[in-house]
Order: structure tokens, then C-alpha cells, then sequence
């Protein structure tokens, strides 16, 4: 049964789910949203912990163990993203050549928008051709402001 709790973040309320020792999905606040369990478990303040400190600056890379859900394509497409280094970009076509599927950069992009636990699988590090900026199931804005984040300007604000 998955333990689910919620907490204020900069970009609204944030939400995180555990299923058996893993994080499974992190809601926005644009993404329907479960009832919170009574108790926030161990492993989701470890989780809601590392994501103030990337939030803050003070935090590259989170040491969490995460289970996402979806296709073998969609996974692989996943651990990708995870590759692509804080602070850079990879495009569609990057993450499609990497996963040896050169000609699917839509399929990419699907499974960059399913993607259920976003900011720790960082699909907003994922740009258009050109550098242009594309889809966020955050919005634009959310995307941009982890990007410069990223990029070591201001920490996005609450």
C-alpha cells in the first residue's frame, strides 16, 4: 500500500508516494492528487529533505531509491534522463540515439511526459532541437526556473 504525504514547495504543493522502500511517483501541483497518509514515512522526509536542498543549491544529485512505474521503453528513456549531468541539457533525438532508437524522438517524448517522478528523474533537463524550450508537466516556467537553478542562478522561490 503506498504511503503518500505533501508538503509546501516553491512551485506549490509538492507531493511524494513510497511503495515498498521506494519513491514511485512525486505529484505537482497541476497532477490530481491522492489523500496524504496519516504519517510521512522515513524514507519520503529523507526524499522531501534532498529536494529542499536541491532546491536551495546545496544538492546535484539525489541518493534515493526510486521505482517508476511504466513500459521496459519507457524505463530505459528513464534511466537516461537520470545520465544527463545537473547543470545540462540533452535534446529528444540525444535521449532516442542513447537508448538506440534514433527515429523515435516522439516516443521519447511521450515517455519524458509520463515520466511519474520528476525533478529526481530530471526530464526538465530535456530541450528541443535548437535549444529551444519545450513541454513540462510543470509549465514552461516550472522547467525554466529548475534549469536556471541549475545553471547557478536564484534558487526558485515559494
Amino acid at each position: 500500500m503506498p504511503t503518500t504525504a505533501f508538503r509546501p514547495g516553491p512551485f506549490g504543493r509538492i507531493g511524494l508516494e513510497e511503495t515498498d522502500g521506494a519513491i514511485t511517483r512525486l505529484y505537482l501541483v497541476v497532477d490530481p492528487a491522492p489523500t496524504a497518509s496519516d504519517r510521512e514515512s522515513a524514507l519520503l522526509r529523507r526524499a522531501f529533505d534532498q529536494l529542499e536542498a536541491y532546491w536551495q543549491g546545496q544538492l546535484k544529485s539525489f541518493a534515493l531509491p526510486l521505482e517508476p512505474r511504466g513500459t521496459d521503453f519507457m524505463r530505459l528513456v528513464w534511466q537516461q534522463l537520470v545520465a544527463v549531468p545537473y547543470g545540462q541539457t540533452a535534446t529528444y533525438r540525444d535521449i532516442a540515439v542513447a537508448v538506440g532508437r534514433p527515429k523515435a524522438c516522439r516516443a521519447v517524448g511521450l515517455a519524458n511526459n509520463r515520466n511519474p517522478i520528476p525533478i529526481f528523474i530530471p526530464c526538465h533537463r530535456i530541450i528541443g532541437q535548437g535549444g529551444a524550450l519545450t513541454g513540462y508537466r510543470g509549465g514552461l516556467d516550472m522547467k525554466r526556473a529548475l534549469l536556471d537553478l541549475e545553471a547557478g542562478k536564484a534558487p526558485p522561490h515559494a
